[in-house]
């Protein structure tokens, strides 16, 4: 079975991280924002300005080295956040969850919200916007960028 891609344009990831935003605003109000860095810098950016929250933090765990997933490693801690009392965390994806437990154990009383959920992941996580199967690939807009496409009548035929 081919894989399924589900292609996210800068456009539709701001409605979305707008979308998390309306519903994370009468769950606030937030102390900051714990961006996981890379994917979630972006949405986090754009939930900030909409919960006009100025203190952001970020923390960088590593799953992947030169392609390889290994174990999670923390490269950067979100040391500004504390135990994550009063704290929203902010990611592109939960996918397998592996990230989020890691980011949940350094801040287990923050909120978890994120813009996308796959089904193992989304227990991990306290909101989120839009779910996806586990089998799709996100491709997400600093991943891609575009180009021409063959119809598809083109691409069959070959």
């Amino acid at each position: 079975m081919a894989p399924r891609y589900y292609t996210v344009t800068w456009d539709q990831l701001h409605r979305d991280s707008k979308a998390l935003a309306w519903r994370l605003l009468e769950k606030g109000p937030w102390r900051g924002i714990v961006a996981i860095t890379r994917g979630g810098l972006i949405p986090a950016a754009i939930i900030a300005r909409e919960l006009d929250c100025r203190l952001i933090e970020s923390v960088s765990i590593i799953t992947y080295e030169e392609e390889k997933r290994g174990d999670p490693r923390v490269a950067k801690p979100p040391s500004a956040a504390g135990d994550g009392e009063g704290w929203l965390i902010v990611d592109d994806l939960v996918d397998t969850g592996t990230t989020a437990r890691v980011v949940r154990s350094l801040l287990p009383k923050a909120h978890f919200a994120t813009v996308y959920a796959k089904p193992a992941g989304n227990p991990v996580v306290d909101t989120f916007v839009t779910e996806v199967s586990q089998d799709t690939w996100i491709l997400f807009p600093w991943d891609t960028e575009p180009q021409f496409i063959a119809p598809i009548a083109k691409s069959v035929a070959q």
